[in-house]
C-alpha cells in the first residue's frame, strides 16, 4: 500500500486507510468512532445545511459537544494511515497532521461567531478553511525544527 493512498482513503472516511494496510482492528475502530461521532453530532444533516447556505440552520443542527471530538479523530486517523503505510519516516512529520487537528478544532470553536468579509461560514466551511493554516504552521514549524525540506 502506498502511503498517499493510504492517507486519500483515511481522508474519505476515518478508518479506511487502516483496513486498506490491513490493520483491522484499528481500522474498524476509526470507522465505529467516525459514525458515533458524525450521528452524535448531527454532522451529515448540517453539513447539507451549509451546502445550502443554510450556515444558521446548520449551527442550529449541530451538537458541538460532540463535533469537537472529530478534527483529531479525523487527523489522527489520516497520520496513522499514512505513517502504517510507509510514510512519516522525516523527523516531525506529524506537525501538518496535529497543527491541522488543532487549528480545525479552533475553527469549530469560533464558528458561530468569526465573519470572513462579512460571511458567517458556520460549523462546516470555518473549520475546513482552518485545514489551510493548520498545515502551513505544521509544515513551518517542521521546517524550522528540522532545518531541512518538509514531508
Amino acid at each position: 500500500m502506498d502511503s498517499k493512498e493510504a492517507l486519500f482513503w483515511s481522508i474519505a472516511l476515518p478508518g479506511f486507510g487502516q483496513l486498506l494496510n490491513g490493520k483491522w482492528i484499528k481500522g474498524i475502530v476509526f470507522v465505529a468512532l467516525e459514525f458515533l461521532i458524525n450521528a452524535q453530532a448531527n454532522f451529515n444533516v448540517a453539513i447539507i445545511s451549509s451546502f445550502h447556505g443554510n450556515i444558521d440552520l446548520a449551527i442550529q443542527q449541530i451538537n458541538f459537544q460532540w463535533l469537537m471530538f472529530y478534527p483529531c479523530l479525523y487527523f489522527f486517523a489520516m497520520w496513522d494511515a499514512f505513517k502504517d503505510a510507509g510514510g512519516g519516516k522525516k523527523r516531525y512529520s506529524f506537525l501538518p497532521f496535529a497543527f491541522s487537528a488543532y487549528f480545525v478544532t479552533v475553527g469549530l470553536i469560533y464558528s458561530t461567531k468569526v465573519r470572513i468579509f462579512g460571511v458567517l461560514l458556520g460549523p462546516v466551511w470555518l473549520p475546513m478553511l482552518s485545514v489551510i493554516p493548520g498545515v502551513a504552521v505544521g509544515l513551518l514549524l517542521q521546517w524550522m525544527l528540522k532545518g531541512k525540506s518538509v514531508i
